[in-house]
């Protein structure tokens, strides 16, 4: 009497203590990770004396103001003038968007200033302060 023995292995995974990880580690990241807040900075200091050239100029007050070309406007009319801006100028595949903060300006006007110029497929420079 011949008995067959079934060594069959099973190729299963349970995926249960797989999630019950990846679900401990998301908690683990979520607490011991922190929110990034900008805080107003000084604008950098440059030793270089070459200047980038500027075909477009946007400054930036801390009240809020803007000024393209030294002519104030409101945030919502900026995007428009820029465009027109680049329309006028002779090379418009490499105009540039200079944008002249103030000490103070918080970082997320630059950086709608910065998303208009990307849209607008413009290059955008940050002024910086000379060294004395």
């Amino acid at each position: 009497m011949g008995l067959k023995k079934r060594s069959k292995v099973s190729a299963e995974f349970s995926m249960s203590s797989l999630t019950d990880i990846i679900f401990l580690l998301l908690i683990f990241f979520m607490l011991t990770s922190s929110l990034v807040k900008f805080d107003q900075f000084d604008l950098p200091r440059s030793d270089t004396k070459a200047l980038a050239p500027t075909s477009i100029t946007v400054t930036l007050t801390k009240k809020g103001e803007y000024a393209l070309n030294s002519k104030a406007m409101k945030f919502r009319e900026l995007k428009g003038a820029i465009n027109r801006s680049k329309n006028k100028t002779n090379n418009q595949e490499n105009a540039t968007l200079t944008i002249v903060a103030e000490v103070g300006v918080p970082f997320e006007k630059v950086v709608d200033l910065m998303s208009i110029a990307n849209q607008l497929r413009m290059k955008a420079i940050l002024a910086t302060q000379p060294t004395e």
